[in-house]
């Protein structure tokens, strides 16, 4: 089963002609790997729908303020910390991404240089090798290549696959799915919002 742009746009209605760029490309994708069946599709297009701001962000927005740093990541900010390293994109992602994944310390930049990008925001080194690997493609050494849309696309249905989600996509519920994306339900009422949506559309 292939899906439609005009599909798209009524799964993804901020969409917009962004859903042209992307049909081609996202049903390469889930051909790739096996996302065939309406449940798979409205579930992978749950998850890369929120994730990619339904298709208009391809790289992860990290311009958060103090009071933002503080709530989503209280273990790496105080008070101090966090009011100086605010609306400091790169410092912010150098910060909370250093030591983790193949990602060097903070001075080595490689959590910004390797931070979320494509239609499901591949994070890490250890993942932009893994995933360049796939996808034939020297992302250690020009990380924006995941930018593209057809990368952005077959970066997606890659996580989609090693990360096993297709274990979880046959049910109208996108709380499972969820928690393997995002390690926790942030977002889970947009997620399911989308999925539902997708279930009508694809019916």
């Amino acid at each position: 089963m292939e899906v439609t742009a005009d599909q798209l746009r009524q799964i993804l209605p901020q969409a917009g002609a962004r859903a042209d760029v992307f049909c081609e490309p996202l049903n390469v994708a889930m051909a790739e790997v096996g996302v065939d069946t309406p449940h798979e599709i409205a579930s992978f297009l749950a998850q890369i729908g929120h994730e990619s701001g339904q298709l208009q962000r391809l790289e992860e927005n990290l311009n958060y303020s103090d009071k933002g740093l503080l709530a989503t990541w209280p273990k790496r900010f105080d008070l101090v910390t966090a009011a100086r390293c605010a609306r400091k994109p790169e410092v912010i992602a150098n910060r909370v991404y250093a030591n983790r994944m193949e990602n060097g310390d903070e001075a080595s930049g490689d959590g910004w240089r390797y931070r979320g990008r494509g239609l499901i925001q591949v994070t890490f080194k250890r993942n932009y090798r893994r995933c360049g690997e796939y996808l034939g493609l020297d992302l250690l050494g020009d990380p924006a290549l995941l930018l593209e849309p057809a990368n952005a696309a077959r970066s997606a249905g890659w996580y989609w696959k090693v990360a096993g989600l297709d274990a979880h996509d046959d049910d109208d519920d996108a709380r499972s799915e969820s928690r393997i994306v995002n390690g926790g339900e942030h977002g889970l009422a947009d997620r399911q919002a989308i999925l539902t949506r997708a279930l009508e559309v694809l019916a």
